[in-house]
């Protein structure tokens, strides 16, 4: 195990890391359920889903086999030009499954080609409609929408990870996030700043993006149903797009499959990925309306300008039908409503904390915020003994766990949380 440690270090980057960090870092073996085998015996209850994606737990029997069945016929096929059941059948689940009117699907990668997909959509868009200065973004600060240079530059220029690179960015128009918390309803001076960009820079701007209801890895922001409404209307008044970046939030985490359904909205564009596969494989999509993939087609150059190698790879389509499977046929909205319970109950003394800021749970995503931001070389080792696997970043010690998680694994997950933030 040393030697693997010691390979690692010298050679592996890690995601955010630097080589010889000295950061510490624990291998695993295997995983199974909601455990993390490491290779010293040890067992962690996950409560990370693997950044938000494993929501089935790890080596579940019904997504191997999926995965084994398809191996069997085949494990890739380019997308240009041919096509096969997996992507189609998945294309066909998504529609259905997302709110209405979106009808047309684009496979890719991961979540960040996903929104980069999803803004090449709306600039394309807005050329073919004869409007081709439509080609800046509005959005809200404290956002993250990924790491490749059109998502970058969506993602917050001052507290985000990016601002090394603000130079060489598109320069996107911003507004402060919401604090209107999630339950609450939005006042107009919440909206007023939206509102006064788009009388501003409108004829710039092809659509607002934004991560709906929860701002996930820029702050674990919850923010009120109400205000996302009215965002819709003022891209329905000012004539633009809305992008929904479903990427952390979808497939239920927040207690609805989608986040925007909380706002009874539905966006021009979605962008959906991580839980996708259940965690298995990596993948995500692009949802768009009949609308908006009609024009894009039959405008200048007379087709979308985005083709990933391994688009729409049909193991990953297979994983994510099964997924879907599990997911759809359980009783998933109660399930996570029993996450929600667990974590409200068990982050609870944290709030009495002199460390901690805030305590906020929605779905299956609880939260505790601390005064001050966590030493990671510390704090990581310290998770690991207590038997969990969590991974802070910032002021955020944070769960999402898998929806398969036991009230007895919850409930030693969150005492575990509440020790560690009390002695650290």
């Amino acid at each position: 195990m040393q030697q693997l440690i010691a390979l690692d270090n010298a050679h592996v980057w890690h995601p955010y890391s630097a080589i010889g960090a000295d950061l510490p870092i624990f291998p695993v073996i295997s995983a199974n359920g909601v455990y993390l085998k490491l290779t010293d015996g040890r067992e962690l209850i996950d409560g990370m889903s693997s950044w938000w994606s494993a929501i089935h737990g790890y080596n579940h029997p019904l997504m191997n086999a999926a995965l084994q069945a398809q191996i069997e016929k085949m494990s890739h096929v380019m997308f240009g030009g041919l096509t096969h059941e997996p992507a189609v059948t998945l294309a066909t689940r998504l529609i259905e499954l997302t709110p209405a009117p979106l009808q047309t699907v684009f496979f890719s990668d991961s979540g960040s080609v996903a929104v980069e997909v999803a803004m090449k959509m709306a600039i394309q868009y807005w050329h073919a409609k004869g409007h081709p200065a439509k080609q800046r973004f509005l959005t809200l600060r404290n956002g993250y929408h990924g790491d490749t240079f059109g998502a970058m530059s969506v993602c917050d220029p001052v507290t985000g990870m990016h601002s090394l690179f603000s130079d060489v960015l598109t320069q996107q128009y911003f507004v402060d996030a919401p604090t209107c918390r999630f339950g609450e309803m939005s006042g107009d001076d919440e909206i007023a700043p939206l509102k006064q960009q788009l009388m501003q820079h409108g004829a710039n701007i092809a659509a607002i993006i934004l991560e709906p209801i929860v701002q996930a890895t820029g702050g674990m922001n919850f923010y009120a149903a109400d205000y996302l409404r009215r965002v819709r209307a003022l891209c329905d008044e000012f004539g633009l797009l809305l992008i929904c970046d479903e990427i952390a939030t979808g497939f239920a985490r927040t207690g609805k499959m989608f986040a925007c359904e909380h706002a009874a909205i539905s966006p021009d564009i979605i962008c959906v990925g991580k839980a996708l596969t259940g965690g298995y494989l990596t993948l995500a999509a692009t949802l768009t309306t009949v609308e908006i993939s009609a024009m894009i087609s039959n405008g200048e150059p007379g087709l979308f300008m985005h083709g990933p190698t391994f688009m729409a790879n049909p193991l990953a389509c297979s994983a994510a039908l099964a997924s879907l499977k599990l997911l759809t046929e359980s009783d998933w909205s109660s399930n996570i409503s029993r996450i929600e319970s667990g974590l409200k109950g068990g982050l609870a003394p944290c709030r009495e904390l002199a460390s901690v800021a805030d305590v906020r749970v929605l779905g299956g995503i609880g939260v505790v915020e601390l005064m001050q931001p966590v030493d990671m070389k510390t704090i990581q080792p310290l998770f690991v003994e207590q038997g969990v696997w969590v991974r802070p970043f910032g002021k955020l010690v944070y769960l999402m766990p898998p929806y398969l998680i036991s009230d007895h694994d919850l409930a030693a997950l969150t005492a575990a949380v509440v020790k560690v933030v009390e002695s650290s």
